[in-house]
């Protein structure tokens, strides 16, 4: 039944003219906190584009990103799978020579290619550091950034495991540009490749590496933020840097006339960092338990807004469960492009949700791994209000709630109906609701596995 769906999707596409082609520019953020974002609440930030992009589009209340760990969720975003499924369960090396997303699976980048789309990839890669697996060899025209986790925004060099080692590239090739601020030089990149492309339909994946740590936010934030305390004042003047990134991306579209059918997604990666190279802290969950790292909410619910004046509803909200993995056939709907034959999408499109605030999700349930290992992986299920999680762990709770034991890092149930912070494991009061859930990921790890 699946493949007879997926087909009916293939032929019953509308061909659309290169005129008639909305641009796609998917902006990736990396370590945003859950409400982080004034449109999502916050109160002490400043983030006038990414309200900007609600205003004049869809913003989503339950986006659950792919994974809570960065190469994983690029790899779901990109391919519509589930990470594991993807072939990349955990994080990629960050040293030049380890192979990462194998080279078979199918990118949103390739797919919107052979739909006469030219694809530019701007930022952070993180999914491969050998020629087969860095972007030019997985669907994109154009490169420009890091290929592994993270850098300093001014040297380019990535620090944090010995030796100390550059990492700037151009289309598979080393450059170096001492001294110039990388927030400058994507700005520039991005805005470069869309005036060369602007006759013709295009793709960005612009991942944005920041607010990631090393929190190097500009002059004017770190002023502006001055008195929040540590580490909120440097994690706030690096997400309104960031903010300020989209906001010159918006403002180029405008001037050459391509921001109304230019559809613009806008989202985290994931949850922020706990971690000690960003001082245990700065973002915020808001409501939600957990970060980076862990499969409660905190970590894998994320901002996203789409923009498209052209083709969406504009300043509306969206609370159904959709996942970072259903990008792909949605930009496949949208963009009336044919969905890879013989590729499994655990993606579903949304865009039916997208313009219709009433209709249900598409997904049932859905399941999380993080890690290659199914029996010592953290994991998560997902049914309606019912949230099973099991080997869980975290780095730090919110204030008042109780530390996991042993127990309740093996399985822990939580209704996100009653309880949205995930405070109190129910899993003994609902033995039934375990075992549902539990059918579910044996289901999924089967379908992984290719056993079904």
């Amino acid at each position: 039944m699946r493949f007879l769906i997926l087909l009916t999707a293939v032929f019953t596409l509308p061909q659309l003219s290169a005129a008639e082609k909305p641009n796609v520019i998917i902006v990736y953020t990396d370590d945003q906190g859950s409400v982080d974002a004034n449109c999502y609440g916050a109160t002490d930030l400043a983030t006038p584009n990414i309200d900007r992009l609600a205003e004049t589009g869809v913003r989503f209340t339950q986006m659950l990103a792919p994974s809570a760990i960065c190469s994983a969720s690029r790899a779901g975003l990109l391919t519509g799978q589930m990470p594991a499924r993807a072939g990349v369960p955990a994080n990629v090396s960050s040293a030049k020579g380890n192979s990462g997303m194998p080279t078979e699976k199918v990118t949103i980048a390739e797919a919107l290619k052979k739909n006469g789309y030219a694809t530019g990839h701007i930022g952070k890669w993180h999914l491969g550091y050998t020629p087969e697996t860095m972007p030019n060899a997985q669907g994109f025209d154009y490169s420009f950034g890091h290929m592994g986790g993270c850098i300093d925004n001014y040297s380019h060099f990535f620090y944090w495991n010995g030796p100390n080692r550059h990492d700037l590239w151009r289309n598979g090739k080393e450059i170096w540009q001492d001294g110039v601020y990388f927030g400058t030089s994507m700005v520039d990149e991005i805005t470069e490749f869309i005036d060369r492309e602007k006759d013709e339909p295009f793709f960005v994946y612009w991942a944005i590496n920041w607010p990631h740590y090393p929190l190097q936010g500009t002059a004017k934030w770190r002023d502006h933020y001055k008195d929040l305390p540590h580490p909120r004042d440097k994690y706030a003047a690096f997400m309104s840097s960031t903010d300020d990134l989209l906001g010159q991306l918006l403002d180029h579209l405008e001037r050459i006339e391509l921001r109304e059918n230019t559809i613009v997604i806008f989202q985290s990666d994931h949850g922020h960092s706990v971690e000690e190279r960003t001082f245990h802290g700065g973002g915020s969950a808001g409501p939600y338990r957990g970060h980076k790292g862990n499969l409660f909410e905190g970590g894998i619910r994320v901002p996203s807004v789409v923009s498209w004046p052209n083709g969406l509803p504009q300043g509306e909200v969206r609370d159904q469960l959709v996942t970072g993995m259903d990008w792909f056939p949605t930009i496949m709907d949208l963009t009336g492009t044919n969905l890879p034959k013989a590729h499994v999408f655990d993606g579903k499109s949304m865009v039916t949700v997208l313009k219709d605030g009433e209709a249900e999700s598409a997904h049932e349930s859905f399941y999380w791994r993080l890690g290659g290992n199914p029996d010592k992986a953290k994991w998560a299920v997902r049914k309606g209000p019912w949230k099973l999680l099991g080997n869980t762990a975290e780095n730090v709770r919110p204030e008042g709630v109780a530390e996991l034991s042993s127990d309740d890092r093996k399985l822990f149930l939580a209704n996100l109906k009653e309880d949205i912070g995930e405070t109190t494991n129910r899993k003994k009061d609902h033995p039934e609701i375990v075992e549902e859930l539990l059918k579910i990921r044996e289901s999924k790890e089967k379908s992984i596995a290719g056993e079904e």
